[in-house]
């Protein structure tokens, strides 16, 4: 990490710790904890993407320093408050500022639901400052004044001004101190490479200029450094008197195209004329954009020290000592977010065990640092499992539940929750917590080495010596049966990558066996070995006979041994009765003549061929009874409600609109 002095770190030393930096990965988020954290090692940096966060890598940030956090989840986000309790909170956090995001509903769940999620766990001790935008002004763009009317022209701008009346109304109702920053054209080192100054400065440093809109567009550009001073003084000067106001971070001066290529052709000696026009004008490409930051100079004491041309020397000075080309270029190159895993808890008669379940599910994924979506499907429970879900959803938008109108089984109970998953894989479990979430690691880490499908292998259930020996047993038989490669001591537990949900999900057979399906469809397989501990709680719903009715679905469903069993068995006993047909004849009339008629053969023949016939035929009844079955094509499951946060879902057209909705996704 580079060392700096700072003509403020005596102002950074001030602040109030522990320090968190939510939107750290981010450019000033990148260079706000940089410079904290040079001075004092109780700054944090949040992000929901670590393993993606190219600038706090390239920083060599320590991974205690680094702490993953999904501001959408206000579960997640009370947990690390819980755990750290901050005092000063940056939020740098943001989506919708770059044309390459387009997801409109995420810029409203990020810029707004986020930072309530942020500002709920606050108290009137912390300080909390924002990071505002210009573009809050919108159309109104020309040297406004913070009390100026902002008239918005994007959901981006929108979003954002939302966030700065939510700073107001939390200041006001709940006495918290925040400040909304409206950053102008902030530009410096750990800038995005493709963004105007970073690329101007790159190929001036080649002797040449990279292609240029109108020469009259108009910026207010501030220096990185400037900008990391107005948190810290806005940090250390927010009180009563101005919490929940704006405040322009400008530097006052309206600067052109025409005057910024100046600028940069004098400070690099560049002798090339610029071709104007080369690059088709943005949408938010404006002609009179600069601020007015007088209300921040006079309240918190600050003005931009930095010049246009110095600013160019020291973006150029970071590029070369940053080997800009060569490290940092190639790292911005793959900006993909972190992947979403879902979990679906099939449960029955489970209430006590999923409050257990859910806690430990998002311990293990925010330890795994991934966004995570876990949906409970309620097979139609007696108990109060439907009440407790809900209560989980109110509390946590990444929870999904789904309540089924009868008990269909846990093979539908997955479908149903496969269907309306969004992740890029799933994973299978139990509402029992037989299923540890704590495997999920492990099965993740098999996911990334590119393995579609990840099961795991019980390698010892902790249940009576011969119940076990029946489950290994039977898993040995079975795979030796099958008319495909199944594993054994694999259940339902496993993680499935999205293809291969989708490919399960779209099968048409109404009574499936999804463990054999999920070998049948094929992909990239493997195994993680664990220990299947007991039930916590309650009494399994499984029994003897339920037992072996899964044997028999499994079999039936993937084998036709019983079928050839009784072919084989037809031809053994025809050639055995050949064969005694003719000793008959031998023993009567050539070794034993006088041999009387016995009775006890007959009666045994008889018993015999009629028991193989009367297996034959429950054989057979039981493939029938599944074709039967299968050509009346009746759903899988019925959904009675679908709950995704505080939003609900109960009729069948607002359930099939949801799911379908999710199936674009």
């Amino acid at each position: 990490m580079s060392q700096q002095i700072l003509p403020y770190q005596d102002s950074i030393l001030q602040l109030k710790g522990p320090i968190f930096v939510f939107g750290a990965s981010g450019f000033i988020g990148a260079n706000l904890f940089d410079q904290i954290f040079q001075l004092r090692k109780d700054c944090y940096a949040l992000t929901h993407d670590a393993t993606k966060a190219w600038r706090l890598k390239l920083l060599n940030v320590p991974a205690e320093n680094v702490i993953h956090c999904d501001i959408l989840s206000h579960k997640s986000v009370q947990e690390i408050f819980d755990r750290y309790k901050p005092r000063t909170i940056f939020n740098l956090a943001a989506y919708g500022a770059y044309s390459k995001q387009k997801n409109v509903n995420l810029t409203y769940e990020t810029n707004v639901n986020g930072t309530v999620n942020i500002l709920e766990n606050c108290t009137p001790e912390t300080v909390y400052i924002h990071a505002g935008s210009s573009s809050e002004y919108g159309f109104n763009c020309t040297a406004p004044k913070e009390t100026d009317r902002v008239e918005p022209n994007s959901h981006y701008a929108v979003s954002k001004v939302s966030a700065a009346y939510m700073l107001e109304f939390y200041a006001r109702v709940h006495g918290l101190k925040t400040l909304n920053l409206r950053l102008y054209s902030i530009y410096g080192g750990w800038e995005e490479p493709d963004r105007l100054i970073p690329r101007l400065v790159e190929e001036a440093r080649k002797n040449t200029l990279p292609p240029l809109v109108s020469p009259d567009i108009s910026r207010d550009f501030v220096y990185i450094d400037d900008c990391v001073e107005a948190f810290v003084q806005a940090a250390l000067k927010v009180d009563k008197t101005i919490s929940g106001r704006s405040y322009n971070i400008a530097t006052g001066q309206k600067t052109t195209m025409r005057e910024l290529v100046d600028a940069t052709r004098n400070t690099f000696d560049l002798t090339i004329e610029p071709v104007w026009g080369s690059m088709g004008n943005r949408q938010w490409d404006l002609s009179d954009w600069y601020g007015d930051p007088e209300a921040a100079n006079a309240d918190l004491g600050w003005k931009a020290r930095t010049s246009l041309r110095t600013g160019l020397r020291k973006t150029a000075d970071w590029q070369i000592q940053h080997d800009y080309s060569g490290r940092v270029l190639p790292a911005f190159a793959n900006p993909t977010l972190n992947p979403v895993i879902t979990a679906i808890i099939a449960c029955y008669k489970d209430a006590q065990a999923i409050p257990i379940m859910y806690e430990r599910l998002v311990k293990t994924f925010n330890e795994m640092k991934v966004r995570y979506e876990i949906i409970f499907v309620n097979d139609n429970s007696p108990d109060n499992q439907e009440e407790v879900i809900d209560g989980i959803c109110a509390k946590d938008s990444n929870v999904i539940g789904i309540t089924h109108s009868r008990n269909f089984g846990s093979q539908s109970a997955f479908l149903s929750g496969m269907e309306i998953s969004t992740g890029d894989a799933v994973v299978l479990m139990d509402g029992d917590l037989q299923d540890p979430p704590e495997i999920i690691p492990s099965f993740y880490e098999k996911w990334q080495q590119g393995f579609d499908v990840t099961y795991g292998v019980r390698v010892q259930r902790e249940m009576p010596p011969h119940v076990h020996f029946f489950y290994r047993t039977f898993y040995r038989l079975f795979k030796k049966m099958s008319y495909i490669n199944i594993p054994v001591d694999a259940g339902d537990f496993s993680m499935i990558d999205q293809k291969v949900v989708r490919e399960l999900v779209a099968l048409p057979e109404t009574e499936q066996f999804l463990r054999g399906l999920r070998a049948w469809v094929g992909f990239k397989q493997t195994g993680v070995d664990y220990v299947r501990p007991e039930r916590m709680f309650g009494v399994s719903t499984n029994n003897w006979t339920k037992n072996i009715w899964w044997a028999k679905k499994a079999i039936f469903s993937f084998s036709f041994a019983p079928l050839e069993l009784m072919s084989y068995a037809g031809f053994i006993l025809t050639g055995l009765s050949l064969v005694g047909i003719l000793w008959q004849i031998l023993a009567k009339f050539v070794f034993f003549p006088n041999t009387p008629a016995g009775l006890s053969t007959v009666i045994i023949l008889v018993m015999l061929f009629g028991g193989i016939n009367l297996l034959g035929v429950s054989f057979l009844g039981e493939y029938i009874s599944k074709i039967f079955e299968e050509t009346k094509k009746r759903p899988k499951f019925i959904r009675t409600k679908v709950r995704k946060g505080e939003q609900v879902y109960k009729t069948a057209s607002e359930i099939r609109a949801l799911v379908e909705a999710r199936k674009t996704k």
